[in-house]
């Protein structure tokens, strides 16, 4: 059999483009902030990742034209040979004390940094247990690891329990657990609940990995994440970030104990074999948490915002399940309802992104917005009108 066959029978793409709902890959021909240009037109963005609006910031854009100036486009390498410049550890250096913890690492992206611990820490004889709704990044990282994996029910600290005690009862020997969850969950917006996790995991002698791509910068006091925002930074044992959201760049961190991040830096194959962070993204994430650390009005801003949009939609009748971030899901249920809705909402100029399973569960698609620092209130009462007329003329909303 041809191993192209695969290619030749996959035809949703296909058939979705030609009926016109097909929502990827949309070009985008303008600067990432509160309003995009697609096709010539400008539309709202509720669909990006840049929660303090910090791409266009122009300190942070100072930052990078300075370390592109100085170190020029690339490292060509990795850290471990002759990728290593003196800015990386200075960020590395600078993000350990923002997060508070001994030491860090950075990846060159946000997955490499997931898939990169995981594999790099969890062995043959280890088993690492995660939540059902963890980024696909996790999910790779335990298939890399050779280790056993046990899943539990989405922020269910009694399905936790029971993973913990199945895992505890494989067989493993000497085998340790570590716990893997989402601090902010990317598609729903809500928050695992460290407290209630934290006192199981100690019974057991598991350790604990949070996941705070959408959480840096936007929860806990300075933004400095989930563990921050509940006060219990001591018991997160890892503590990962990306990048490509709130820092306004591209790559990813793990933060922890001087000499785990230590063995990490040697065993972590995505490290050791990828080429080191760009000088330009390095120097943008610098100018970032400058940013962050001098002007905590962009959070206190995006939060305004955040409260507006929630009470806005449950006001018009809207499902936004259990969101308390800016990741705020419009669950509609059935699939060919939301990408109505999305390509309505793009007609009526506003970006959004449908999402369908497997990245949520079957009967759980959703339109996911999330919202940044820049967006004006003007702008989002365009959005809840259009939301709330669209949803009107879709039955989803009572007339």
């Amino acid at each position: 059999m041809d191993i192209f066959q695969k290619a030749l029978d996959f035809t949703e793409a296909r058939v979705a483009r030609e009926s016109g709902y097909y929502p990827y890959f949309k070009v985008i021909e303008s600067e990432s902030d509160s309003r995009v240009l697609v096709d010539g037109r400008e539309l709202v963005m509720l669909g990006s990742n840049n929660y303090l609006g910090l791409t266009t910031h122009p300190h942070v854009r100072e930052r990078a034209a300075e370390a592109l100036a100085r170190y020029g486009t690339s490292c060509t390498g990795s850290r471990l040979l002759n990728g290593n410049l003196d800015i990386h550890e200075q960020l590395e250096h600078r993000l350990a004390e923002f997060v508070g913890k001994e030491a860090c690492l950075v990846f060159s992206t946000g997955f490499g940094a997931n898939i990169g611990t995981i594999s790099a820490v969890v062995g043959r004889h280890d088993t690492v247990v995660i939540d059902k709704d963890d980024h696909a990044s996790i999910y790779d990282g335990c298939k890399l690891s050779y280790g056993k994996v046990e899943r539990f029910e989405h922020n269910d600290v009694a399905s936790l329990r029971a993973a913990l005690e199945r895992a505890s009862g494989n067989g493993n020997g000497h085998g340790g657990m570590l716990v893997v969850v989402d601090g902010v969950f990317s598609m729903e917006g809500d928050i695992a609940p460290l407290p209630e996790m934290i006192p199981v995991l100690k019974e057991f002698g598991a350790r604990l990995m949070v996941d705070d791509a959408h959480a840096s910068g936007v929860l806990g006091p300075k933004g400095d994440g989930t563990a921050a925002h509940f006060g219990v930074t001591k018991d997160a044992d890892l503590i990962m970030g990306t990048f490509s959201k709130s820092f306004a760049s591209l790559g990813g961190f793990i933060a922890g104990d001087a000499l785990v991040i230590d063995f990490i830096k040697h065993n972590s194959r995505p490290f050791i074999f990828s080429a080191a962070m760009a000088p330009p993204s390095v120097g943008a994430c610098l100018g970032a948490l400058d940013v962050m650390e001098a002007e905590p009005r962009h959070r206190e801003r995006l939060w305004e915002i955040v409260r507006m949009m929630q009470r806005g939609y449950r006001e018009l009748g809207f499902n936004t399940g259990t969101s308390e971030t800016p990741v705020i899901p419009i669950i509609l249920g059935d699939e060919m309802l939301v990408f109505e809705f999305w390509r309505r909402l793009l007609e009526a100029g506003i970006f959004v992104n449908p999402v369908r399973p497997p990245a949520v569960p079957q009967g759980r698609a959703l339109l996911r917005t999330s919202y940044m620092a820049t967006h004006t209130d003007a702008q989002m009462e365009f959005v809840l009108e259009t939301f709330g007329r669209i949803g009107r003329e879709l039955g989803v909303l009572q007339v």
